[in-house]
């Protein structure tokens, strides 16, 4: 019997971490099977990846591509974790500008296949052009997926109380749908930004025009919305799996120490009580917002381990503060983190009892991998419809909200938490 053919696979995610790390799962799941991968990023977030298996070293080639200069985007930001939000849009018309190198580099190199994510909307006519079949490994769940606009749909949503149902093409029940609050946020992904290009053309211009899409899932999990997914865009939708990463894959640097630090208080810590509190390292709260969940997590009476690594307001340049004496007053029962943490071995820990999160869907399949209950605080993107799926299938827990503007309240956050983590000790 013949050998199988082995390929060249170019990959090429979007600078954000929670892209990179899932995309380069995807690549050596890929390069286990004895294919070839280019993993194409910048120089610095190359260099923060975690390690290639050594065995695989000789199948996974990482290709750096520096950044053009752009106005108002600092030289050393090259993915979005560098950067508050307002400048990200700044970060996308630098990631454009790699369309000329990406096209040379796979005019030279004749991969078999290119693998993209959401962002290079440019791309698919270059795939065309050169005739390499373009994949698109999308790290949003079909949930989420078939909640935008399908190209071969007309969809007649204008008002963000329109994004309060699920959509008209969804011919099952659902409950995934946007609160008011969520869908005015989501009305301004339609709109255009500093890259010229919006977030909604860039996803659905991929979807379009790919010949199949890898879905960062699992049929038992979405196994209705992957088929949706496939049906309305007319092409074979794959699920891969959750892919979350393992421990030794975990995060972008190797800060064993810090670990062992970590480590140490969570082995103090009787099983299943510890809150793990987290919110990606992306998201900025409002002092306020800030306020109500630190008191929530002091009235819960439950230990926390609390990794908040952005400690200023993105928008206003205010620094943000915790209430007076808090850490003080919970010493020992809490930890506020303010470094870089080793989210799997955390939640991988057998003293966590429940996640508090933003709904991430890196970080709900993390915990989903390690069976840990989720108390759940959307506040961006597809965070809300996550939420929604997640509450359906009985594994997390929505912190109750204000309808018109998502606040909540440290007393709803003390009592979500009590009712998840100590129901289940």
């Amino acid at each position: 019997m013949d050998e199988p053919k082995q390929l060249h696979i170019a990959v090429f995610p979007w600078l954000a971490f929670g892209h990179l790390i899932p995309n380069l799962k995807l690549s050596i799941l890929i390069a286990q099977r004895g294919h070839k991968i280019s993993f194409i990023s910048t120089p610095r977030n190359i260099q923060r990846l975690p390690k290639i298996p050594p065995h695989l070293a000789l199948n996974i080639n990482l290709v750096s591509f520096p950044l053009p200069h752009v106005e108002h985007l600092p030289p050393d930001a090259e993915a979005t974790s560098d950067l508050p939000t307002g400048k990200i849009p700044y970060l996308k018309i630098a990631f454009d500008g790699l369309e000329n190198s990406l096209a040379q580099f796979l005019q030279s190199s004749s991969p078999d296949w290119i693998i993209s994510d959401f962002a290079p909307y440019w791309l698919p006519s270059i795939a065309a052009n050169l005739k390499i079949p373009f994949a698109h490994f999308s790290i949003f769940n079909a949930w989420s997926s078939t909640f935008i606009r399908p190209g071969s749909i007309e969809d007649q949503r204008i008002k963000a109380e329109d994004f309060t149902v699920p959509p008209k093409w969804v011919p099952f029940p659902s409950k995934v749908a946007y609160r008011l609050y969520e869908a005015k946020k989501f009305l301004t992904h339609f709109e255009g930004n500093a890259s010229g290009v919006s977030d909604v053309q860039r996803v659905v211009a991929i979807f379009e025009n790919c010949v199949v899409i890898a879905v960062r899932s699992c049929m038992e999990l979405e196994g209705d919305y992957i088929n949706l997914l496939g049906e309305l865009y007319e092409k074979p939708a794959v699920p891969v799996g959750i892919l979350p990463p393992s421990a030794d894959e975990d995060g972008e640097n190797n800060d064993n120490e810090g670990w062992l630090t970590i480590k140490e208080w969570l082995d103090k810590q009787n099983k299943g009580t510890v809150v793990y509190v987290a919110f990606g390292s992306e998201l900025t709260l409002t002092q306020d917002e800030l306020t109500e969940l630190a008191m929530g997590l002091e009235l819960s009476g439950l230990p926390f381990f609390w990794v908040m690594r952005k400690i200023s307001n993105s928008v206003e340049g205010v620094p943000l503060e915790l209430p007076e004496e808090f850490e003080e007053r919970n010493k020992g029962r809490g930890v506020v983190w303010t470094s870089w943490a080793p989210q799997v071995r955390i939640i991988g820990h057998e003293s966590v009892g429940g996640f508090l999160t933003h709904c991430g869907f890196s970080s709900v399949s993390e915990a989903l991998a390690f069976g840990r209950p989720l108390i759940m605080l959307p506040f961006a993107l597809d965070q809300g419809l996550v939420a929604r799926a997640i509450g359906e299938k009985g594994v997390g827990m929505e912190v109750p909200r204000e309808e018109n503007d998502g606040s909540y309240t440290r007393k709803s956050l003390a009592e979500s938490l009590r009712l998840v983590v100590c129901y289940r000790h």
